[in-house]
């Protein structure tokens, strides 16, 4: 986690279209499209990357890539603020996290849904997975996918490097933030630089999200993520010090009208060493991953059954007790 997070070199050499996702407020997002290889025939759907927060789009080129290859079109995007998407000056510029899905990924899907040919579907990793329940355009998702997907509540980060992760992340972060004006990530080694209302969100996170906006706004969130009907499988492995299985389930208990299911994987059971909460976008770190995630991209069906840790049908209590 101290090191800046970046692509292998290989991959920009890859073919991709160079897009501009407008949002509502008109701010542009660059993106690439990834178009799916003629040679697979019918094109199976268009897929949507979030990345997880201070993380660059093309860290998840690769995998792009991959699912082009195995006939998906695929669109990844850098969010406001970060990226190919960094406004001129961080300083003032007024970006939070709840913009990434209110106004970034609501445009992403938009954009998506207008050109897609056949389903339309997500994958999000960390704060990638949690930001579809602020978009208002979330009902036209067919079916997601998430990794390590939570919002950072410091009591569900890994026992073992809790102390550690608290100083770090909900201490440093939020003081350098301060003295700078933004979060200067790369510039001490902490992942992307961060638009300070980013950083704070994820500094002073509460154990219920909603807590975190005016309590004017929280039914409205709340009403938003209910509105999400799209199957989620959302996976979390055991070595992730992030996303937990407690993280997983807190973010994941918001999209009450979703049919949802709960894995958590093993280095081993991929053919991995180890992944943390990065390495399952890496090609030399996520053993099987990949290509058992097209089973569910392809049709709904999880891969990893004997993983299941809690599986919930709209609007229902759990079926399968996750603790």
């Amino acid at each position: 986690m101290a090191a800046v997070i970046d692509a292998p070199r290989d991959v920009e050499a890859t073919p991709s279209e160079v897009v501009t996702v407008r949002c509502r407020d008109d701010y542009g997002l660059r993106g690439h499209l990834w178009r799916a290889d003629p040679r697979q025939g019918q094109i199976l759907g268009l897929v949507v990357i979030n990345p997880a927060t201070g993380v660059l789009a093309r860290y998840y080129h690769a995998y792009a890539r991959f699912l082009a290859e195995h006939g998906f079109d695929v669109l990844t995007y850098d969010y406001r603020g970060i990226g190919a998407s960094r406004p001129a000056a961080l300083k003032g510029c007024g970006i939070r996290w709840r913009h990434w899905g209110e106004l970034d990924f609501d445009a992403a899907v938009k954009w998506a849904d207008g050109r897609r040919s056949g389903p339309l579907v997500v994958v999000g990793h960390s704060i990638g997975g949690f930001l579809p329940g602020f978009a208002e355009a979330s009902a036209r998702v067919d079916r997601i996918l998430t990794i390590g997907a939570q919002y950072a509540y410091w009591p569900d980060y890994a026992a073992a490097r809790r102390a550690h992760m608290v100083v770090k992340w909900h201490v440093v972060m939020p003081a350098v933030t301060a003295l700078a004006g933004y979060f200067p990530g790369r510039r001490i080694g902490w992942l992307e630089d961060l638009p300070s209302g980013v950083a704070y969100e994820w500094s002073f996170r509460r154990a219920r999200m909603e807590a975190s906006y005016p309590p004017r706004e929280r039914a409205a969130i709340l009403s938003r993520f209910a509105r999400v009907k799209a199957p989620i499988l959302a996976v979390g492995t055991t070595d992730d010090e992030f996303g937990t299985s407690s993280a997983i389930r807190r973010a994941l208990d918001y999209y009450t009208s979703s049919p949802r299911t709960q894995v958590q994987l093993t280095p081993t059971a991929l053919g991995a060493t180890t992944i943390g909460h990065f390495g399952l976008f890496h090609a030399r770190r996520s053993g099987t991953f990949w290509t058992d995630t097209l089973d569910w991209l392809r049709h709904g069906r999880n891969p990893w059954p004997q993983a299941i840790l809690h599986a919930a049908s709209p609007s229902s209590c759990s079926t399968e007790p996750s603790r």
